[in-house]
């Protein structure tokens, strides 16, 4: 059996896809592209996919994955371009790789994310980003299935700056842009979180709602406080098998009577 694991996005209007909505879709790309998936058992066999950390719905992103287990074997680039044609625009498989190391979920402890503040001047948002920054905790609320929960948004925050607007994005309006990375914890802190967060400590209060995307998610880097790519360990692995075959190809010794 073999297992591929995909990155793909949430972009445009497609960032108001539900997680279940992306999987209905993925199901159809992968009949329309016929993918040799391998299937559970039981009495409603599904076909083997797992998703890891799904961007809450209305958000976009770059960094969403999952992994899929197949009965034959395929490349992964020409496998990658038959589900990207098959999925809507805006939701795009933009890398794929064999999996050949174990817990994918486990390399994803954090995300960047941006927010883009329409409405917000910059200097208002630098000054919120510092008290929130220097802060020991901010507490903020969140409404649950199982009430209201009240927790530290602070505390899983490693870093949070802002950004000028994008040059390719001009407005005749004031807007702040928050590059942010926040750790995977439990409870898990999202952007809203944050914002609601900065509202509390700085009286931040966007006149419409922030447009957040996700740019990134995999392994957080204590030292140097980046993210680092969680395919990476299986395209290193990738490279190591086939460097260790050519080297066992080429120590290999000739048969006789060979030309």
């Amino acid at each position: 059996m073999q297992r591929i694991r995909l990155r793909y996005t949430k972009r445009g209007r497609l960032r108001f896809t539900s997680h279940r909505d992306f999987q209905r879709a993925f199901e159809r790309a992968l009949r329309r592209a016929e993918v040799p998936m391998a299937y559970s058992a039981g009495f409603t066999p599904h076909p083997k996919v797992s998703y890891a950390n799904a961007a809450p719905t209305g958000t976009g992103s770059e960094a969403e994955y999952l992994e899929i287990a197949l009965t034959e074997t395929r490349d992964p680039d020409k496998l990658r371009l038959l589900l990207d044609e098959s999925l809507p625009d805006g939701l795009d498989i933009i890398d794929a790789v064999e999996a050949r190391t174990s817990g994918l979920a486990d390399r994803l402890t954090a995300s960047v994310w941006e927010l883009r503040l329409d409405g917000v001047d910059p200097a208002d948002a630098q000054r919120a980003v510092a008290v929130f920054t220097t802060a020991e905790s901010v507490e903020v609320r969140r409404k649950t299935k199982n009430g209201v929960r009240t927790f530290d948004a602070r505390s899983a925050v490693a870093h949070l700056e802002t950004h000028a607007p994008q040059a390719d994005r001009p407005t005749d309006q004031p807007c702040a842009i928050l590059r942010l990375v926040v750790r995977h914890v439990t409870p898990a802190v999202r952007p809203d979180d944050v914002l609601s967060g900065l509202r509390a400590v700085a009286d931040l209060a966007p006149p419409v709602p922030a447009a957040v995307t996700r740019l990134a998610q995999g392994l957080f880097d204590e030292e140097t406080g980046t993210v680092t790519d969680p395919l990476a360990p299986d395209r290193e692995a990738a490279v190591a098998l086939s460097t260790a075959a050519s080297a066992a190809a080429a120590t290999a010794p000739v048969p006789e009577g060979s030309a």
